[in-house]
Protein backbone atom coordinates (compact mmCIF):
# COMPACT_ATOMS: atom_id res chain seq x y z
CA UNK A 1 0.00 0.00 0.00
CA UNK A 2 1.08 3.52 -1.11
CA UNK A 3 1.33 6.40 1.64
CA UNK A 4 -1.46 8.40 0.79
CA UNK A 5 -0.85 12.04 0.24
CA UNK A 6 -1.31 14.99 2.24
CA UNK A 7 -3.32 17.43 0.52
CA UNK A 8 -1.38 20.58 1.83
CA UNK A 9 1.68 19.33 0.63
CA UNK A 10 1.23 18.44 -2.50
CA UNK A 11 -0.70 21.79 -2.61
CA UNK A 12 2.47 23.48 -1.81
CA UNK A 13 4.59 21.18 -3.66
CA UNK A 14 2.22 22.17 -7.11
CA UNK A 15 2.34 25.89 -5.76
CA UNK A 16 6.41 26.42 -6.03
CA UNK A 17 6.43 25.77 -9.45
CA UNK A 18 5.62 28.67 -11.77
CA UNK A 19 2.95 27.79 -14.19
CA UNK A 20 2.03 31.17 -15.57
CA UNK A 21 -0.71 30.88 -18.38
CA UNK A 22 1.55 29.68 -21.42
CA UNK A 23 4.49 29.04 -19.04
CA UNK A 24 2.42 25.37 -17.97
CA UNK A 25 5.24 22.92 -18.86
CA UNK A 26 6.77 22.13 -15.61
CA UNK A 27 3.69 21.81 -13.73
CA UNK A 28 2.42 19.23 -16.48
CA UNK A 29 5.43 17.30 -15.71
CA UNK A 30 5.25 17.46 -12.34
CA UNK A 31 1.89 15.87 -12.31
CA UNK A 32 2.46 13.28 -15.16
CA UNK A 33 5.06 11.51 -12.95
CA UNK A 34 3.23 12.02 -10.07
CA UNK A 35 0.61 9.95 -10.97
CA UNK A 36 2.77 7.79 -13.02
CA UNK A 37 4.25 6.99 -10.08
CA UNK A 38 1.33 6.06 -8.15
CA UNK A 39 -0.11 3.62 -10.63
CA UNK A 40 -2.15 6.02 -13.10
CA UNK A 41 -1.87 5.71 -16.62
CA UNK A 42 -0.68 9.42 -17.80
CA UNK A 43 -1.58 10.45 -20.82
CA UNK A 44 0.03 13.82 -22.45
CA UNK A 45 -3.08 15.75 -24.71
CA UNK A 46 -1.18 18.25 -27.05
CA UNK A 47 -2.35 21.88 -26.91
CA UNK A 48 -0.15 24.11 -28.54
CA UNK A 49 3.92 22.95 -28.89
CA UNK A 50 5.41 22.67 -25.66
CA UNK A 51 2.25 23.05 -23.90
CA UNK A 52 0.41 19.94 -22.95
CA UNK A 53 -3.19 18.74 -21.02
CA UNK A 54 -3.01 15.90 -18.41
CA UNK A 55 -5.70 12.75 -18.79
CA UNK A 56 -5.03 9.82 -16.31
CA UNK A 57 -7.20 7.01 -14.93
CA UNK A 58 -6.81 3.16 -13.97
CA UNK A 59 -10.16 2.26 -15.51
CA UNK A 60 -10.90 1.20 -18.77
CA UNK A 61 -14.01 2.91 -18.88
CA UNK A 62 -14.31 5.77 -16.55
CA UNK A 63 -17.76 7.36 -15.76
CA UNK A 64 -16.54 10.16 -13.80
CA UNK A 65 -13.77 12.74 -14.28
CA UNK A 66 -12.41 15.29 -12.17
CA UNK A 67 -11.16 18.12 -13.76
CA UNK A 68 -8.85 21.89 -13.34
CA UNK A 69 -6.76 23.90 -14.68
CA UNK A 70 -3.24 24.13 -13.92
CA UNK A 71 -2.18 27.47 -14.82
CA UNK A 72 -2.21 31.01 -12.98
CA UNK A 73 -2.36 34.07 -13.36
CA UNK A 74 0.59 36.64 -13.58
CA UNK A 75 2.38 36.85 -11.08
CA UNK A 76 4.12 33.88 -9.67
CA UNK A 77 4.13 34.50 -5.74
CA UNK A 78 5.42 31.66 -4.01
CA UNK A 79 3.34 30.01 -1.29
CA UNK A 80 3.67 29.75 2.20
CA UNK A 81 2.01 27.98 5.04
CA UNK A 82 0.75 29.27 8.52
CA UNK A 83 -1.39 27.40 11.09
CA UNK A 84 -4.72 27.49 9.31
CA UNK A 85 -3.75 28.82 5.76
CA UNK A 86 -1.86 28.56 2.91
CA UNK A 87 -1.05 31.34 1.00
CA UNK A 88 0.30 32.32 -2.63
CA UNK A 89 -0.48 32.54 -6.32
CA UNK A 90 -2.96 29.17 -7.24
CA UNK A 91 -2.84 27.97 -3.96
CA UNK A 92 -6.64 29.03 -4.51
CA UNK A 93 -7.26 28.85 -7.91
CA UNK A 94 -6.50 26.25 -8.68
CA UNK A 95 -3.65 24.16 -7.49
CA UNK A 96 -5.29 23.55 -3.90
CA UNK A 97 -8.80 22.09 -5.98
CA UNK A 98 -5.87 19.88 -8.07
CA UNK A 99 -4.31 18.56 -4.97
CA UNK A 100 -7.80 17.75 -3.19
CA UNK A 101 -9.19 15.95 -6.58
CA UNK A 102 -5.33 13.89 -6.62
CA UNK A 103 -6.84 12.79 -3.00
CA UNK A 104 -10.11 11.75 -3.86
CA UNK A 105 -9.28 10.16 -7.00
CA UNK A 106 -7.15 7.74 -5.14
CA UNK A 107 -9.42 7.23 -2.31
CA UNK A 108 -11.92 6.42 -5.21
CA UNK A 109 -9.61 3.90 -7.44
CA UNK A 110 -9.22 1.89 -4.16
CA UNK A 111 -12.72 1.66 -3.88
CA UNK A 112 -13.09 0.28 -7.53
CA UNK A 113 -15.00 3.43 -8.80
CA UNK A 114 -14.20 4.38 -11.95
CA UNK A 115 -12.85 7.85 -11.92
CA UNK A 116 -10.28 9.64 -14.39
CA UNK A 117 -8.63 12.99 -13.58
CA UNK A 118 -8.15 15.45 -16.40
CA UNK A 119 -5.51 18.96 -15.68
CA UNK A 120 -5.16 21.28 -18.22
CA UNK A 121 -3.82 24.66 -19.54
CA UNK A 122 -4.61 28.26 -20.96
CA UNK A 123 -8.12 27.82 -18.60
CA UNK A 124 -6.79 31.81 -17.23
CA UNK A 125 -6.50 33.02 -20.80
CA UNK A 126 -8.22 31.32 -24.27
CA UNK A 127 -8.98 28.26 -22.46
CA UNK A 128 -7.01 26.20 -25.40
CA UNK A 129 -6.15 23.59 -23.04
CA UNK A 130 -10.11 22.78 -22.45
CA UNK A 131 -10.70 22.99 -25.93
CA UNK A 132 -8.18 20.64 -26.76
CA UNK A 133 -9.40 17.88 -24.42
CA UNK A 134 -12.48 18.05 -25.70
CA UNK A 135 -11.53 17.54 -29.11
CA UNK A 136 -9.45 14.65 -27.97
CA UNK A 137 -12.53 12.92 -25.97
CA UNK A 138 -13.16 9.78 -27.84
CA UNK A 139 -10.05 10.08 -30.71
CA UNK A 140 -8.04 7.23 -29.18
CA UNK A 141 -6.31 9.12 -26.33
CA UNK A 142 -8.91 9.41 -24.27
CA UNK A 143 -11.90 6.77 -24.01
CA UNK A 144 -15.71 8.07 -24.71
CA UNK A 145 -17.08 7.20 -21.15
CA UNK A 146 -17.11 9.66 -18.97
CA UNK A 147 -20.88 10.73 -18.16
CA UNK A 148 -20.06 13.55 -15.98
CA UNK A 149 -17.32 16.31 -15.42
CA UNK A 150 -17.03 17.88 -12.19
CA UNK A 151 -14.92 21.00 -12.51
CA UNK A 152 -12.82 22.86 -9.47
CA UNK A 153 -13.38 26.20 -9.38
CA UNK A 154 -13.02 28.33 -5.92
CA UNK A 155 -16.92 27.97 -4.95
CA UNK A 156 -16.43 28.02 -1.13
CA UNK A 157 -16.98 24.79 -1.16
CA UNK A 158 -21.01 24.77 -2.50
CA UNK A 159 -21.88 23.08 -5.56
CA UNK A 160 -22.75 25.93 -8.28
CA UNK A 161 -26.08 25.63 -9.56
CA UNK A 162 -24.86 27.75 -12.54
CA UNK A 163 -22.41 29.72 -13.47
CA UNK A 164 -23.22 33.50 -15.76
CA UNK A 165 -21.50 33.44 -19.26
CA UNK A 166 -20.07 36.68 -20.48
CA UNK A 167 -19.48 38.74 -23.89
CA UNK A 168 -17.02 41.39 -24.93
CA UNK A 169 -18.43 44.31 -27.24
CA UNK A 170 -16.72 47.29 -28.25
CA UNK A 171 -18.54 50.57 -28.82
CA UNK A 172 -17.25 53.11 -31.17
CA UNK A 173 -18.04 56.53 -31.66
CA UNK A 174 -16.58 59.17 -34.31
CA UNK A 175 -15.94 62.75 -34.77
CA UNK A 176 -14.57 65.44 -37.04
CA UNK A 177 -10.85 66.55 -35.44
CA UNK A 178 -10.53 70.09 -35.49
CA UNK A 179 -8.11 72.28 -32.93
CA UNK A 180 -9.38 72.56 -29.77
CA UNK A 181 -9.36 76.73 -29.68
CA UNK A 182 -12.04 76.34 -32.07
CA UNK A 183 -14.20 73.65 -31.25
CA UNK A 184 -17.29 74.62 -33.57
CA UNK A 185 -15.48 73.42 -36.01
CA UNK A 186 -15.36 69.73 -34.93
CA UNK A 187 -17.32 67.13 -33.66
CA UNK A 188 -15.73 65.59 -30.73
CA UNK A 189 -16.00 61.91 -30.31
CA UNK A 190 -15.10 61.56 -26.64
CA UNK A 191 -18.15 63.86 -25.32
CA UNK A 192 -20.24 61.82 -27.57
CA UNK A 193 -18.69 58.56 -26.03
CA UNK A 194 -19.35 59.83 -22.32
CA UNK A 195 -22.39 61.16 -23.04
CA UNK A 196 -23.21 57.69 -24.35
CA UNK A 197 -22.08 55.92 -21.31
CA UNK A 198 -23.94 57.68 -18.95
CA UNK A 199 -26.93 56.08 -19.58
CA UNK A 200 -25.47 52.58 -19.84
CA UNK A 201 -27.20 51.56 -16.92
CA UNK A 202 -30.54 52.38 -18.15
CA UNK A 203 -30.41 49.43 -20.76
CA UNK A 204 -32.80 46.91 -20.15
CA UNK A 205 -31.09 43.82 -19.55
CA UNK A 206 -32.08 39.84 -19.16
CA UNK A 207 -32.92 38.26 -15.61
CA UNK A 208 -33.06 34.30 -15.04
CA UNK A 209 -34.93 32.90 -12.10
CA UNK A 210 -31.88 30.76 -11.28
CA UNK A 211 -28.55 32.70 -12.51
CA UNK A 212 -30.14 36.06 -11.19
CA UNK A 213 -29.49 39.87 -13.35
CA UNK A 214 -27.39 40.49 -16.27
CA UNK A 215 -24.70 42.96 -15.59
CA UNK A 216 -22.13 45.12 -17.67
CA UNK A 217 -18.55 46.60 -16.57
CA UNK A 218 -17.68 49.41 -18.49
CA UNK A 219 -14.10 48.52 -18.47
CA UNK A 220 -11.52 50.70 -20.50
CA UNK A 221 -12.51 54.22 -22.34
CA UNK A 222 -9.98 55.80 -25.13
CA UNK A 223 -10.18 58.29 -27.85
CA UNK A 224 -8.70 61.36 -29.29
CA UNK A 225 -4.93 62.25 -30.33
CA UNK A 226 -4.13 64.86 -27.98
CA UNK A 227 -5.53 67.17 -25.39
CA UNK A 228 -5.81 70.12 -27.96
CA UNK A 229 -7.52 68.49 -30.73
CA UNK A 230 -11.47 68.03 -30.95
CA UNK A 231 -11.01 64.28 -30.99
CA UNK A 232 -11.94 61.88 -34.27
CA UNK A 233 -12.96 58.76 -32.59
CA UNK A 234 -13.05 56.86 -29.27
CA UNK A 235 -14.49 53.80 -27.89
CA UNK A 236 -15.52 51.94 -24.88
CA UNK A 237 -14.86 48.38 -24.07
CA UNK A 238 -17.31 46.43 -22.31
CA UNK A 239 -18.20 43.00 -20.79
CA UNK A 240 -21.50 41.68 -19.83
CA UNK A 241 -22.09 38.73 -17.58
CA UNK A 242 -25.08 36.77 -19.40
CA UNK A 243 -28.04 34.99 -17.46
CA UNK A 244 -29.43 34.25 -20.76
CA UNK A 245 -28.57 33.96 -24.71
CA UNK A 246 -25.67 36.08 -25.84
CA UNK A 247 -27.59 37.64 -28.74
CA UNK A 248 -30.24 39.19 -26.71
CA UNK A 249 -27.78 41.12 -24.10
CA UNK A 250 -26.11 41.91 -27.60
CA UNK A 251 -29.45 43.43 -29.31
CA UNK A 252 -30.55 45.41 -26.31
CA UNK A 253 -27.10 47.04 -26.24
CA UNK A 254 -27.55 47.56 -30.01
CA UNK A 255 -30.58 49.16 -29.70
CA UNK A 256 -29.70 51.64 -26.84
CA UNK A 257 -26.41 52.57 -29.18
CA UNK A 258 -28.94 53.03 -32.16
CA UNK A 259 -27.22 55.50 -34.45
CA UNK A 260 -25.09 56.92 -31.81
CA UNK A 261 -22.38 55.19 -32.70
CA UNK A 262 -21.23 51.31 -33.73
CA UNK A 263 -21.34 47.95 -31.77
CA UNK A 264 -18.46 45.64 -32.45
CA UNK A 265 -18.81 41.75 -30.94
CA UNK A 266 -15.84 39.80 -29.76
CA UNK A 267 -15.75 36.88 -28.17
CA UNK A 268 -18.35 34.99 -25.61
CA UNK A 269 -19.06 32.21 -23.33
CA UNK A 270 -22.77 30.82 -22.72
CA UNK A 271 -24.17 31.44 -19.36
CA UNK A 272 -24.89 27.13 -17.93
CA UNK A 273 -27.15 25.87 -15.88
CA UNK A 274 -25.27 22.85 -14.23
CA UNK A 275 -26.36 19.75 -12.02
CA UNK A 276 -26.38 19.68 -8.01
CA UNK A 277 -26.55 17.05 -5.62
CA UNK A 278 -28.67 16.80 -2.62
CA UNK A 279 -27.84 17.79 1.01
CA UNK A 280 -25.01 19.86 -0.68
CA UNK A 281 -24.99 23.40 0.28
CA UNK A 282 -25.19 25.77 -3.64
CA UNK A 283 -24.79 28.75 -5.15
CA UNK A 284 -24.57 30.39 -8.29
CA UNK A 285 -21.37 32.09 -9.96
CA UNK A 286 -20.37 34.78 -11.90
CA UNK A 287 -17.19 33.81 -13.15
CA UNK A 288 -16.45 31.81 -16.29
CA UNK A 289 -14.90 28.24 -16.01
CA UNK A 290 -13.67 25.71 -19.08
CA UNK A 291 -17.44 23.93 -18.56
CA UNK A 292 -18.89 25.51 -21.91
CA UNK A 293 -15.42 24.22 -23.90
CA UNK A 294 -15.89 20.48 -22.47
CA UNK A 295 -19.32 19.59 -23.61
CA UNK A 296 -18.13 16.06 -24.49
CA UNK A 297 -17.43 15.38 -21.12
CA UNK A 298 -20.87 13.97 -19.81
CA UNK A 299 -23.29 15.87 -17.52
CA UNK A 300 -21.09 18.86 -15.93
CA UNK A 301 -21.04 20.02 -11.97
CA UNK A 302 -18.94 22.57 -10.00
CA UNK A 303 -17.28 22.70 -7.00
CA UNK A 304 -13.83 24.29 -5.00
CA UNK A 305 -12.71 25.07 -1.48
CA UNK A 306 -11.58 28.35 -1.39
CA UNK A 307 -13.52 31.89 -2.62
CA UNK A 308 -12.87 33.80 -6.17
CA UNK A 309 -12.90 37.09 -4.32
CA UNK A 310 -9.46 36.12 -3.27
CA UNK A 311 -8.06 34.75 -6.45
CA UNK A 312 -5.97 37.04 -8.83
CA UNK A 313 -4.98 38.92 -5.48
CA UNK A 314 -1.65 39.15 -3.86
CA UNK A 315 -3.08 38.23 -0.89
CA UNK A 316 -4.88 34.71 -2.81
CA UNK A 317 -5.07 31.94 -0.01
CA UNK A 318 -7.02 28.82 1.17
CA UNK A 319 -7.91 27.78 4.40
CA UNK A 320 -6.44 24.01 4.99
CA UNK A 321 -10.03 22.96 6.73
CA UNK A 322 -11.59 24.04 4.16
CA UNK A 323 -8.74 22.23 2.10
CA UNK A 324 -9.11 18.85 3.83
CA UNK A 325 -13.07 19.10 3.98
CA UNK A 326 -13.02 19.25 -0.24
CA UNK A 327 -11.44 15.98 -0.43
CA UNK A 328 -14.68 14.09 0.65
CA UNK A 329 -16.97 16.62 -0.79
CA UNK A 330 -15.10 15.19 -4.31
CA UNK A 331 -15.88 12.07 -3.14
CA UNK A 332 -19.20 12.16 -2.70
CA UNK A 333 -19.98 14.01 -5.85
CA UNK A 334 -18.48 11.40 -7.56
CA UNK A 335 -20.20 8.45 -6.26
CA UNK A 336 -23.49 10.42 -6.86
CA UNK A 337 -22.96 10.94 -10.39
CA UNK A 338 -21.55 7.60 -11.01
CA UNK A 339 -24.48 5.82 -9.20
CA UNK A 340 -26.80 8.21 -11.63
CA UNK A 341 -24.88 7.40 -14.81
CA UNK A 342 -23.60 3.55 -14.03
CA UNK A 343 -26.22 2.19 -15.78
CA UNK A 344 -25.98 3.31 -19.21
CA UNK A 345 -22.06 3.72 -19.62
CA UNK A 346 -21.53 0.31 -18.13
CA UNK A 347 -24.02 -1.41 -21.08
CA UNK A 348 -22.41 0.65 -23.85
CA UNK A 349 -19.10 -0.61 -22.70
CA UNK A 350 -20.29 -4.34 -22.87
Amino acid sequence: MMKPLDVVDLTLDLARIDSTSGQEGQVIAFVERLLASRGWTATRIPVTPGRDDIFATTDPAPLVTLSTHLDTVPPFIPPARTADRLTGRGVCDAKGIAAAMICAAERLRDASVPVALLFVVGEETTHDGAHAANDAYGSGLVPATSMALINGEPTESRLARGTKGAVRMTVRTSGVAAHSAYPHRGVSATMRLVRLMSDLDTIALPTDSVLGETTINLGMLSGGVADNVIAPSAEARIMARLVGPVDDVVAAVTRWVGDRGTVDVGISIPAMHLATIPGIETSVVAFATDIPALTRWGTPYLFGPGSIEVSHSDHEFVDIAELRGAIGTYETIVREAAKRHASPVRQAAS
